[in-house]
C-alpha cells in the first residue's frame, strides 16, 4: 500500500512534467546503447563531467551519452515525473534526503560491482571513509555512489577578534557558551540594529547546522523506532532557550532576519567574524576576495559542543549518483560502468569544483591535505552523523523554522514551542 501510494504521488506530480522529462524507456539495446543522465546545474561541474563523458564514449564506441541538466529546484519534480511515466533517466543524483524515497520504493538499482570496477562488496566498502555509504546501503547492498558529501564547521576571521581584544588561536569558542560569550564581545550595534556579528547560524538548514546541538544535550528528532516525534523535550527547551537569549530579544546577537552570514563574511568587511560553511567556502572565498583568502587573517574550527554535552559535530549531507532499476540489465551495468569511470577523478572534482568525495584516496592524496585547514572538516566528517533523511525531511525542517522563529522574534516560551513542534512533527510521523 506504500508504494502504491508513492507512486499515485508520482503520477500525480508528473502531470504537468512529463512533457519535458524525456528520459530512457526500458528496452532491450539492439545497437549501441544511449544512456542518459539528468542532473542539477552547476557550471564547473558539466565542464568536467562533459568532458568525462566524451573520454568515456571514446573508451566504450558501443555507449552514448545526453548529459541533461535541470535547475536545482526543479530536478526533484522532474525526476518524480520520468518515474511516474517509466521514462525515467538511466543515471540521476539527488540530496539522499530527497532521492531516499525512490530507493526506498524500490526505483533505484544496487551497484553492479563488475561493471564499477569491484571486485567486492568488502571493496568498495574499504574504498570510502566509514560510514559513507550507509545512507544507501539495504540488506547489505550499496544503491549509490558519492558526487559529493558535505559537513560544514566555522569559518573565523582573526582580524575581527584582534579588533576585539580577543587572541583567535587561543580565545576561539570550543562550546557554545563560549560562542555567546565570545560574540558579546565582539558584536557592534547602531541602536538595536546589529552592524558587526561575532557569530550568526545557518537559518533555514536547521536538519543540518542546528539539530546536532539538540543531540548533544540528549535530545533526538525521531525515537529509535521511529514512532515518537521529539525526544527529550527538555533538551529541545533547552536549546530554543539558548536561541531566545542570542537573538533580538535576548542578547541580541544575530538573526534571521540579517543577510546570511555565509554571504557578507567572504568580504572581510568588519561585519561577522564567523559562520558556518563547508570545504567549498574555500574556493568561493579565494574568487571574491582572494587577497583574503591568500592571507593569514581567517581559520576553521570545529563545531562547538555545549559543556558537558555528547560531542555530536555539524551533520553530512550529500549527492549521490543513482541507478534507474526499469531499465534493462544491460543498460543498468553501463550506467554503474560510466558512473564510476566519472567519479573515478575524485581530485579534479575537488580542484575545479570544490566537491568531496569521501573516498579514502582522496583523503589521503596531497591535493586535499594542502588545502588550508582540509583536516578539520575530514576530522568531524569521521565522527559526523548524516542528515535525517526521512520521506518527510523538508517539511520537518520547516516546522524546527517555525519553532526557532517563534522563541527567537516572536517571544514565545521555548517550552510551548517544543510542544507545539512535537504535536506537529508527530501529525507528520502519524500521517
Amino acid at each position: 500500500m506504500k508504494k502504491m501510494m508513492f507512486v499515485l504521488m508520482l503520477c500525480v506530480i508528473a502531470s504537468p512534467l512529463v512533457l519535458f522529462a524525456a528520459g530512457t524507456k526500458d528496452a532491450k539495446a539492439t545497437g549501441p546503447i544511449e544512456l542518459t543522465i539528468w542532473t542539477h546545474e552547476d557550471v564547473n561541474r558539466k565542464a568536467i563531467e562533459e568532458k568525462y563523458i566524451k573520454e568515456f564514449e571514446a573508451q566504450n564506441p558501443n555507449i552514448k551519452v545526453k548529459y541533461v541538466v535541470y535547475p536545482s529546484t526543479e530536478i526533484h519534480k522532474v525526476i518524480q515525473a520520468g518515474f511516474a511515466a517509466k521514462n525515467g533517466p538511466d543515471i540521476f543524483n539527488l540530496e539522499i534526503q530527497k532521492a531516499y524515497p525512490f530507493l526506498a520504493e524500490g526505483f533505484v538499482a544496487p551497484v553492479d560491482l563488475t561493471s564499477a570496477g569491484y571486485k567486492s562488496h568488502k571493496e568498495i566498502l574499504n574504498s570510502y571513509m566509514t560510514g559513507m555509504l550507509d545512507p544507501v546501503t539495504v540488506d547489505g547492498k550499496v544503491y549509490g555512489l558519492p558526487l559529493e558529501l558535505t559537513n560544514w564547521a566555522i569559518y573565523l576571521n582573526k582580524k575581527i577578534f584582534r579588533d576585539a581584544g580577543l587572541d583567535a588561536d587561543k580565545d576561539y569558542p570550543k562550546t557554545w557558551e563560549e560562542v555567546m560569550t565570545v560574540s558579546e564581545k565582539i558584536v557592534k550595534r547602531d541602536g538595536s540594529i546589529i552592524t558587526r556579528r561575532g557569530f550568526d547560524f545557518r537559518y533555514g538548514d536547521y536538519l543540518i547546522s542546528w539539530l546536532p546541538m539538540v543531540e548533544q544535550l540528549g535530545g533526538k528528532l525521531i525515537s529509535d523506532d521511529g514512532k515518537t516525534a521529539i525526544v527529550n523535550k527538555d533538551a529541545w527547551v533547552k536549546v530554543l532557550q539558548y536561541m531566545a537569549d542570542f537573538g533580538p530579544n535576548g542578547k541580541n546577537l544575530g538573526s534571521p532576519t540579517y543577510t546570511a552570514a555565509r554571504k557578507v563574511f567572504d568580504n572581510d568587511n568588519n561585519e561577522i567574524a564567523m559562520h558556518l560553511s563547508g570545504l567549498y567556502q574555500e574556493q568561493r572565498m579565494a574568487s571574491a576576495n582572494p587577497d583574503f583568502f591568500n592571507s593569514d587573517d581567517w581559520m576553521i574550527i570545529p563545531y562547538p559542543t555545549f559543556a558537558g554535552g555528547k560531542q555530536v559535530p555539524n551533520t553530512y549531507y550529500g549527492h549521490y549518483y543513482m541507478v534507474n532499476s526499469q531499465v534493462s540489465k544491460e543498460r543498468q551495468q553501463a550506467a554503474w560502468k560510466l558512473v564510476s569511470f566519472m567519479l573515478s577523478h575524485g581530485e579534479e572534482y575537488l580542484e575545479k569544483v570544490a566537491l568531496v568525495q569521501p573516498t579514502n584516496t582522496l583523503f589521503n592524496s596531497a591535493t586535499f591535505k594542502n588545502m588550508p585547514f582540509s583536516k578539520v572538516f575530514k576530522d568531524e566528517l569521521e565522527i559526523a552523523p548524516v542528515v535525517y533523511y526521512g520521506e518527510a525531511s523538508q517539511q520537518i525542517n520547516d516546522l524546527i523554522k517555525e519553532a526557532i522563529e517563534s522563541v527567537m522574534l516572536n517571544k514565545v516560551a521555548p517550552a510551548r514551542a517544543v510542544d507545539t513542534l512535537q504535536t506537529k512533527v508527530q501529525e507528520v510521523l502519524d500521517n
